[in-house]
């Protein structure tokens, strides 16, 4: 499905990006809002008129809001009734079979789970399109009265099946008057090459160890190879995730687009208050902005203060997945973020080497209770990690992924960075041979590999 999918991107992309170009200014948002719902329409046919719906439903309720400015119930019921529409949706099709496993297990019984599948990318255009109407009624931005601009905005195809998300302010300007340059073009150009190695280069490369201890089974672990197997995940859903917002951000702006940043070198974080500063970014702040400031912030009684970040990091968690896993990992959070706000904080900025370790450890910690979903299954992989149990079998691997490991710390800190702009980029040569020696490389990966999961998928 996923490697499909990469490349019917490939196939799509000229195609697409020939008929946006030679469109007149006009009408570009509607060749791409054509192009969008027929890239969706190919992985989820099936749930195109969900897509519409979506679009026809905040769009009327857009122009009601400005429509009864003067009245504020008939403003909140608009309010209200589109969030319930776009929350029910990403209720109905992703926490329905939880919510129902759930209240069988409670009352002794068994529900039939119904037979749906999730709507690629419904978590992210659920929230983007909610941004909208929620601005439209506090008056941040003006209602879109162009139906077309507006689908445009819903659809964009690019981010729409991974992030980031990307709010209709963020890009209402743009909307209605943009410009597409040459050296825009070829940045947009070099970032979705480099997002596209990061994903099949880095995270289908490293996440293979994962998949492997996965296979081999916690039970039969050493400790040595718990710790490498969960520290290859830790890579893996960085570049996984990064490498497709990446490559989002790099086809916005070869459409004219300026998608805003979600990564910013997590894996160098000396606490987890950075650490939520630099990962996925774009969630991070939807969550600040539309939750937590209007719970009332920092603002509050510090009781009512963790309240707010409980709340908050609960549906976190929950947003990630229809699990009580992903519940777990955002409390995990919240409990750090809460020791950190209380007392830990001050004591990590005096000692930054003790600070990087303590996220160092803790972090792949948290990424255990993401990626293992079976509590029992959990509960082994911890054991695991603290058994003190020896082995050789983790030194077959390491010596399989020892490189491996080593670009990912290299790629995962500011010095990639910094080489590049520093030597790359002052040598137009050199930016050509890097930049067309990993695009041969990911498509000879991509034409190659077996392996390519999809790790955001299922949210």
């Amino acid at each position: 499905m996923v490697f499909s999918s990469i490349m019917f991107l490939f196939r799509f992309m000229p195609v697409a990006f020939l008929a946006y170009y030679l469109a007149p200014k006009k009408l570009k948002n509607f060749v791409l809002l054509v192009c969008s719902l027929f890239f969706y329409s190919w992985g989820e046919p099936r749930y195109v008129p969900i897509m519409l719906a979506s679009i026809l439903v905040n769009y009327a309720a857009g122009l009601g809001i400005k429509r009864f400015g003067h009245n504020r119930k008939v403003r909140v019921t608009l309010l209200v009734l589109s969030i319930i529409f776009t929350m029910g949706m990403l209720f109905f099709f992703k926490y329905t079979n939880f919510f129902l496993s759930n209240l069988g297990a409670l009352l002794g019984t068994t529900f039939q789970p119904l037979d749906i599948a999730l709507p690629l990318g419904i978590s992210f255009y659920s929230f983007q399109i909610m941004s909208y109407t929620i601005d439209v009624y506090l008056g941040k931005v003006e209602a879109e009265k162009n139906i077309i601009d507006f689908g445009a905005f819903v659809v964009l195809f690019p981010q729409l099946i991974a992030g980031p998300i990307v709010k209709y302010s963020d890009i209402n300007r743009e909307l209605k008057s943009r410009t597409i340059t040459l050296p825009q073009v070829e940045d947009g150009v070099r970032l979705f090459i480099m997002g596209l190695g990061s994903k099949v280069l880095l995270a289908n490369t490293i996440g293979a160890l994962w998949t492997e201890v996965e296979g081999i089974g916690f039970a039969n672990l050493s400790m040595p190879l718990a710790w490498l197997g969960i520290l290859a995940y830790t890579f893996q859903i960085y570049f996984d995730f990064s490498g497709y917002s990446l490559m989002a951000i790099g086809l916005g702006k070869m459409l004219g687009f300026e998608f805003p940043q979600n990564f910013n070198f997590p894996y160098i974080s000396r606490s987890f208050t950075e650490f939520w500063r630099r990962w996925h970014m774009t969630l991070g702040s939807w969550f600040r902005e539309y939750m937590y400031i209007p719970m009332g912030g920092n603002r509050v009684s510090k009781p009512r203060m963790y309240f707010n970040l409980f709340v908050v990091w609960a549906f976190t968690g929950f947003w990630h997945g229809a699990s009580w896993n992903f519940v777990l990992w955002g409390l995990f959070f919240f409990a750090f973020l809460v020791l950190e706000k209380a007392f830990l904080k001050p004591v990590l900025e005096r000692h930054h080497v003790a600070a990087h370790f303590y996220v160092c450890l803790l972090l792949p910690l948290s990424w255990a209770l993401f990626a293992i979903t079976d509590f029992q299954q959990l509960g082994i992989f911890f054991q695991q990690l603290f058994s003190f149990q020896g082995g050789t079998d983790w030194l077959y691997y390491l010596r399989n992924y020892g490189v491996t490991f080593l670009a990912a710390i290299f790629f995962s800190t500011p010095v990639i960075k910094i080489w590049y702009e520093r030597f790359i980029c002052k040598h137009a040569w050199l930016k050509i041979l890097l930049i067309g020696a990993v695009l041969v490389l990911s498509v000879a990966y991509l034409v190659d590999a077996t392996y390519n999961p999809f790790l955001y998928f299922r949210f």
